[in-house]
């Protein structure tokens, strides 16, 4: 596995399971910063280190009358304001090589979304801009031809990169997660588990994705046992009125206890 890194005070691969949660998309500057506080009480009760996440544009939505969010701009300016306020670092998507540097000068991680995972042009973009690189594993690609996406970002000057799960495509609209992608992946980079986008079901809602929230705390439970560095969960308050993924979104309410049964798992795997 690749060398432990920070991000700001989390230590990615370093032993300590942490957590990157939030919004699926910016709703708007009060609902993240609401989310954001709420989320990081949790975790500082806890002791989980957190990563924010919130996309200002979600560029891979099913129907063009989907909501996408608030743009480049002030999406970043957003996070940014955000990331100043709670001292916490910041994850968003870029989808384009001419966003990187853009989204840099805001953000503390750059992920590159699972359609675009063999993009050369934007891994390398993200890569060279210095900041720490999350590459989700397409729902296509075999967990062990991850290493070529590793390998973009470290030979453009970034060893600061690490993988994300988010399941593979199962037949039409559906998803199913191999936990043996997670030890393959792991010899190449730090991994983490997105629980929430692995129980989604693709498309399959009339024109939006549906989802099956009710498995995310068991397939975070295995994957956390399967020795994963940390975990990924897009968190609402309301779910049923979230403007993208809610139907496989994680109420904020049940967080807390997903948490601490994730943190009893790993306090048993870690030995």
């Amino acid at each position: 596995m690749n060398q432990a890194f920070e991000i700001g005070p989390v230590r990615v691969g370093g032993g300590q399971l942490f957590l990157i949660a939030g919004p699926c998309v910016i709703e708007s500057e009060a609902h993240v910063r609401k989310m954001a506080d709420a989320i990081q009480r949790i975790t500082s009760d806890l002791g989980v280190p957190y990563i924010f996440k919130a996309s200002y544009d979600k560029a891979n939505r099913t129907s063009v009358k989907s909501f996408r969010g608030p743009g480049i701009k002030e999406g970043v300016a957003i996070l940014r304001r955000l990331a100043e306020s709670t001292g916490l670092p910041v994850l968003t998507d870029v989808h384009e090589p001419g966003h990187c540097e853009i989204v840099a000068q805001g953000v503390d991680v750059l992920q590159i979304p699972a359609f675009l995972c063999r993009q050369t042009d934007l891994l390398v973009a993200a890569a060279k801009t210095g900041r720490a690189i999350n590459v989700k594993k397409g729902q296509f690609v075999a967990p062990w031809d991850m290493k070529h996406a590793v390998e973009k970002v470290t030979e453009s000057g970034n060893d600061h990169v690490f993988l994300t799960e988010r399941g593979t495509t199962f037949g039409y609209n559906n998803l199913v997660v191999d936990m043996r992608s997670l030890a393959i992946m792991r010899k190449l980079a730090p991994v983490v588990f997105d629980g929430t986008h692995s129980v989604q079901t693709p498309s399959a809602a009339n024109g939006v994705s549906g989802g099956q929230p009710e498995f995310i705390p068991l397939l975070a439970r295995a994957a956390v046992a399967a020795g994963v560095d940390g975990v990924f969960l897009e968190v609402h308050d309301n779910p049923a009125e979230a403007k993208s993924d809610g139907a496989n979104a994680l109420h904020l309410d049940k967080l807390k206890g997903v948490l601490e049964i994730l943190l009893a798992v790993h306090g048993v795997v870690a030995g």
